[in-house]
């Protein structure tokens, strides 16, 4: 049915397609890491505009790779460096601004901080913490995805 319309034309109607799919369906992406450190403390921070304590991360940029963002969040967030390649735990749909956003999971060990990172406006507080000690006013996301990379518990689907 469609053999007949010029190339050109289809190539046309394929990027209007595409187009019109992106503003009327946008999906966000973002990346979180369970960042340990060489003796198994994991890394976490403090925003200014959120309660408790939550594992570092952020948006993915256009053009970047979930890994390019997340090297990117964690240098950012915490001075840290990646000592090995992230291995990626789970993808989870966030629903709590859009039912459009994914949250992706990486377990990242070794993980070496360059030098302490000070509040700004951002980043209230940032820490390593025993996986026995961790903060009590973690949250709970944050709380379900070190259970899942670090005890096993079974892998969920939203954040």
């Amino acid at each position: 049915m469609l053999a007949h319309i010029p190339r050109p034309i289809m190539r046309l109607f394929h990027r209007a397609a595409h187009l019109w799919f992106r503003l009327s369906r946008p999906l966000t992406m973002g990346v979180r890491a369970v960042a340990l450190d060489e003796v198994g403390r994991i890394f976490l921070v403090r925003h200014s505009y959120l309660p408790g304590w939550h594992l570092p991360g952020g948006g993915v940029e256009v053009g970047e790779t979930a890994v390019q963002a997340l090297t990117r969040e964690l240098r950012e967030e915490g001075h840290l460096e990646l000592t090995s390649e992230p291995v990626l735990l789970g993808v989870y749909l966030n629903t709590f601004v859009t039912k459009r956003d994914h949250v992706l999971v990486y377990v990242a060990r070794g993980v070496r901080q360059t030098h302490a990172r000070g509040a700004d406006r951002e980043i209230v507080e940032t820490g390593f913490f025993p996986v026995d000690k961790l903060p009590e006013t973690l949250a709970r996301a944050s709380r379900e995805r070190i259970a899942e990379a670090l005890a096993g518990a079974p892998l969920s689907a939203h954040w």
